[in-house]
Order: C-alpha cells, then sequence, then structure tokens
C-alpha cells in the first residue's frame, strides 16, 4: 500500500542514561520513502534510530514503528520487530572468524531459517543484489571497506525488511566509494524498501537529494535540502 505510514513518532522524549537527548520527536516515515537525519556529531542521530529498534527506550509520547507501540513494547515481542528492519552499521559488525557466507547464514539461522537450499539461495540473491555475488567465501579482513560495507547491506536484506535504518554507512569510507554506498541504498528505495540514513556528510545530502531531518539543540525539524 503506497503512502503507508511504517514510522510515526509524536511529541517523544528520547533518553540516554536519563539525560534527555531529543525533545517532542514528532515525525513520519512512508513506505519507500528515503530520509536523511543530519546533524553534528552527539546531536542525537544515532540515538534516535535506537530509539526504534528499542535499543534506546522511549519515555513519553506515543511511537509506533510498523504495528508495535515503542513504549509499551513486550521485550519478547523485540525480536520481531527487529527483523523487519535492516540495520547498517559504520563499523560494519561483521563476524571476524568467518567468511561473508557464513556471517549470512548466521544471520538467516538466528531468525528461523532452517532449509539449506532456501538458505543458500537467499545469499546468492542478496550478494547479487549488492555487487557482490562472487565474494561469499572471503573472510572479511581481506574486503575492503566498501566491499565490507555492501556485505553489511546485503545482511541487512536478507529478511526483505520493509526498512533499511543506515547509521553513518559512509562514515568510515572515501569519498568515491561512500558515493557508491549511497547509490545502492537509493537503488534499494526505489525497489520499494524505506531508508532512514544519518549523516553528517553534507556533500552526500548536496549530491544525492531526498528529504532531510535537522537534530539540533535536542530537537528534530524538518529542513530544506
Amino acid at each position: 500500500m503506497e503512502n503507508e505510514i511504517l514510522i510515526q513518532f509524536e511529541h517523544v522524549d528520547i533518553c540516554r542514561e536519563e539525560n534527555v537527548i531529543l525533545k517532542d520527536v514528532t515525525f513520519t516515515l512512508r513506505k519507500g520513502e528515503f530520509a536523511y537525519i543530519i546533524g553534528k556529531v552527539g546531536s542525537g542521530k544515532s540515538t534516535l534510530l535506537k530509539s526504534i529498534y528499542c535499543e534506546t527506550p522511549i519515555i513519553t509520547g506515543e511511537a509506533s514503528v510498523f504495528n508495535y507501540q515503542l513504549r509499551t513494547i513486550k521485550r519478547k515481542e523485540i525480536p520481531f520487530l527487529r527483523r523487519k528492519l535492516g540495520i547498517v552499521f559504520q563499523d560494519f559488525q561483521l563476524l571476524t572468524d568467518r567468511n561473508v557466507e557464513k556471517n549470512l547464514e548466521f544471520v538467516l539461522r538466528a531468525t528461523g531459517w532452517k532449509e539449506k537450499n532456501a538458505i543458500r539461495q537467499r545469499i546468492s540473491e542478496v550478494l547479487t543484489r549488492v555487487g557482490m555475488e562472487n565474494k561469499g567465501y572471503k573472510m572479511p579482513h581481506t574486503l575492503s571497506g566498501g566491499e565490507q560495507q555492501r556485505i553489511v547491506i546485503a545482511r541487512a536484506l536478507l529478511n526483505a525488511p520493509e526498512i533499511i535504518l543506515a547509521d553513518e554507512p559512509t562514515g568510515n569510507l572515501d569519498p568515491d566509494t561512500g558515493k557508491q554506498i549511497v547509490e545502492l541504498l537509493f537503488e534499494i528505495c526505489h525497489q520499494g524498501t524505506a531508508v532512514l540514513m544519518t549523516t553528517h556528510n553534507y556533500q552526500i545530502v548536496h549530491n544525492f537529494p531526498a528529504r532531510i531531518l535537522r537534530c539540533n539543540d535536542a530537537f528534530l525539524c524538518e529542513t530544506e535540502n
């Protein structure tokens, strides 16, 4: 359903260790939409993403992701919410003791996949989608930063999420490689997956225009490109 609201925050305060990081946050993210969260380092961008996948609790206001109410979500429901999200980290967080294929297999098995052929097929699909179809046998440390980030995006796509949360996905990459990663995220978005991406790289925002939410002085506001 086009225009379907996937994330809705209304008058939410987001705290970290009893400090209010963001106040009175109100925004929505719709199906197939691309939005940046921009702001200085420490302005609350990552904390906002963490509140979406229940790493950071929401104390006041109303917040929903899909049909989960984040303020009242039960602990046992959180893994099911997270399975519907793809999360891309700046520092990759790949398992260093196994190759790319085994990294992806680990995630699928942890989320309930059992059938060996289905697992192999899904791994092949996501690696092809990010242009890494011949890298399944490689160990993470033998890959460049850009290649590792493509594997992280492949991992995020495994369970066909409706939303990808990308936390500074270009932060550890050179400008050209970062550009390729953002192009890949836009491509994924055009195929129907909503993307919410934090960045403090304004060159990327300028080169790849999309909706912008700015964290500034503990508030989140919509801003022009």
